[in-house]
């Protein structure tokens, strides 16, 4: 077995790679690696939830029997986001928390990932044992019977819980707020639009009628059109997009102009700052974030540090330094103050906070940033694990990169979610990064074969 744990979490096409005998081995691991982790002997309780997906109810039993079989309880958490999982497992007190979701992965993925009692995914030594254990052979660890075996139950308040956190975490008044949101037909279909209207805003909701297999498709984060015309439509003040479990966010200002995390960060730096609650005076992107965070963030005398692609590796960046705010351009935002994940509900009430305490339009704040021209560009391939090692490949990202000069950037790297790899190139002119970029996708599609 090669490694199941990838950047975030378990994943696959649901029922091929990520089969319920998987799921269910993942429980019974993770049973054990938690039941060796408490310290009174007692029997653990881990919470599961999951994201709309038609895949995600077969997974959620399979996880759920396995963890049971060796011994632990479970609480079904039902629908709920990502984030919502990472607060729930300390609000709750359990031993553990599980996630089924593909985040913005087509509706035929999903995955799996865990976090440990504090609210953070569990760190990598755990991820290593619980592999080890799905690789022994059967019975691969105990199996109690009678009363020690784990018992199964549904929790009814899951949501209602998180809300109630999302609130009392960021207490914004926002009566007199116009707002369209698009869940994605997601994780969050219910608890936004909630979230925004007991605080007092006026919603209009998009995409909130999941069917199992409508999750992120022409719709959420990864496609912001219908909610850039919805805001100028409803003559909102702003919009707010999620992915398939909501730890991310793109924003819209009231003429229906993206707000990207990049943006996000530099408005909410600046913003922390000046009231003395950015700690180190720093922030915490990755190589993908646009050079005009780093141009504007210096002005305001606020350094950006640069971690590999990933929220694990922004976190892991953040703590090492004792920083409060990092974050991805994609959306994922993390506020260590308020939580321990990047929380794309979190993350839209932190962007209305800064709007009300500074009684500006988002519009005004996104110009606070101005870009670097970026060109990205996605690649499907079949063997992406090959990219470090093709010479071919290697050889046109350098010569990209000499073209570009001192005045720009390339960056390529395989996904660690999908088979996918991702070009990224900076620089002044962007016809030239267009040119550059098809340059060098085409050398990876023929060296790395086309999914």
């Amino acid at each position: 077995m090669g490694r199941l744990f990838g950047t975030d979490g378990v994943r696959g096409v649901a029922n091929r790679e990520l089969t319920p005998e998987l799921a269910f081995q993942l429980g019974r691991a993770v049973a054990q690696v938690v039941a060796r982790r408490r310290q009174d002997g007692g029997r653990p309780t881990v919470g599961i939830g999951r994201d709309t997906r038609a895949s995600g109810e077969m997974l959620e039993a399979a996880l759920a029997a396995g963890l049971a079989s060796a011994g632990c309880d479970v609480e079904l958490l039902g629908v709920v986001p990502t984030p919502g999982v990472a607060a729930l497992t300390g609000l709750l007190g359990l031993s553990a928390g599980a996630v089924i979701s593909a985040s913005h992965n087509p509706a035929e993925d999903n995955g799996i990932k865990f976090f440990g009692p504090d609210g953070y995914k569990l760190p990598d030594e755990d991820e290593l044992a619980i592999e080890s254990l799905c690789e022994a052979p059967s019975p691969n660890g105990p199996r109690p019977i009678g009363r020690d075996v784990g018992r199964i139950r549904r929790r009814d308040d899951a949501n209602e819980r998180y809300i109630q956190f999302l609130v009392e975490k960021v207490p914004v008044d926002l009566r007199g707020f116009r707002l369209v949101v698009d869940c994605a037909n997601g994780a969050a279909y219910r608890t936004t639009p909630e979230v925004f209207r007991r605080l007092g805003a006026e919603v209009i909701a998009l995409n909130v009628e999941p069917d199992g297999h409508n999750i992120n498709v022409g719709c959420g984060s990864t496609h912001p059109e219908a909610l850039q015309r919805a805001v100028v439509e409803y003559g909102a003040h702003a919009g707010f997009a999620h992915d398939g479990d909501a730890d991310r966010l793109i924003a819209a200002d009231a003429q229906g102009r993206l707000v990207d995390g990049d943006r996000t960060l530099a408005i909410c730096a600046i913003h922390m700052a000046e009231r003395g609650l950015l700690t180190g005076n720093a922030v915490v992107a990755t190589k993908y974030s646009n050079l005009g965070l780093t141009q504007t963030l210096a002005k305001h005398g606020l350094e950006v540090i640069a971690a590999d692609a990933g929220d694990r590796q922004v976190l892991a960046a953040m703590l090492e330094r004792g920083l409060v705010l990092g974050g991805e351009q994609s959306g994922h935002v993390i506020f260590l103050r308020e939580t321990t994940t990047g929380d794309g509900i979190l993350t839209a009430l932190k962007l209305l906070q800064v709007m009300q305490e500074r009684q500006a339009p988002l519009g005004e704040l996104r110009d606070w940033m101005d870009e670097v021209p970026q060109h990205l560009v996605n690649v499907r391939v079949a063997h992406k694990e090959q990219l470090a090692h093709s010479a071919a490949c290697q050889e046109a990202i350098r010569a990209a990169g000499e073209r570009l000069g001192k005045s720009g950037r390339i960056f390529v790297r395989a996904s660690g979610t999908e088979p996918v790899v991702r070009i990224l190139l900076e620089g002044e002119d962007p016809e030239l990064l267009r040119t550059l970029a098809d340059e060098v996708a085409g050398v990876i599609r023929q060296e790395l074969g086309e999914a």
